[in-house]
């Protein structure tokens, strides 16, 4: 079996309109001014925790994270999951294909919350796609490479037939340190210089099986 582990935010789903407008909550929860768009989108997939720390030093965090959380899931439900963090094209296609494959096994590792990615998933019905879902609530911020040793051990699938694929540094960074394959993509949060741990830059969700045959080739 080989397992694909992806990333949610800024790779299967573009939700930077509602993470900017929460972060904007938050910082006003705070009385603060809220950073510049390209600031925030760099801290895309690290935990809110991590993520306020590196914004707002000085901040009560813990404020900061709840103000987040409320404001998102508030966002939310005005739209619906399906429209408020749409699929990039040719993700559900993809992962239809990959589903329907008896060698390969989905999972997801992502800054999110249980809440919040139990939300995302019904809301594009995708239940039932991902075998393995880790989430922020249960690991240490990436890139540590938690959430990539425990979705190995729930799917049983060893670092050499297993590729993460995601939009952030901290993405590259986590597969690296967990010693498997880093698939990047060009279409997320970070641009693809800061993707230097990256093995492999995908451009378009249908050039994944190719990328992903090409990776099992390279580790095997």
């Amino acid at each position: 079996m080989r397992l694909v582990i992806f990333d949610v935010d800024g790779t299967l789903v573009d939700s930077q309109a509602d993470i900017l407008a929460a972060m904007g909550r938050a910082f006003e929860a705070v009385r603060l001014a809220a950073p510049e768009r390209a600031r925030i989108l760099g801290i895309v997939g690290l935990s809110l925790d991590v993520a306020m720390a590196r914004l707002a030093p000085d901040a009560d965090h813990a404020r900061m994270v709840q103000a987040y959380k409320d404001a998102y899931m508030d966002l939310r439900a005005q739209s619906g999951a399906a429209q408020s963090s749409p699929l990039y094209p040719g993700a559900r296609a993809a992962l239809e294909r990959l589903s329907a494959r008896e060698d390969v096994i989905l999972g997801v590792a992502t800054g999110k919350s249980k809440r919040g990615l139990d939300k995302l998933i019904e809301g594009h019905g995708l239940e039932g796609v991902f075998m393995t879902q880790q989430v922020a609530d249960f690991h240490p911020s990436k890139p540590h490479p938690s959430m990539i040793h425990q979705a190995m051990s729930e799917a049983g699938v060893s670092p050499d037939r297993t590729v993460m694929i995601g939009d952030t540094s901290f993405d590259m960074d986590m597969a690296a340190a967990a010693g498997v394959y880093g698939l990047g993509v060009d279409w997320g949060y970070h641009p693809v210089a800061a993707l230097g741990a990256a093995r492999a830059i995908l451009s378009d969700f249908g050039q994944l099986e190719t990328a992903l045959d090409e990776a099992w080739k390279a580790t095997a």
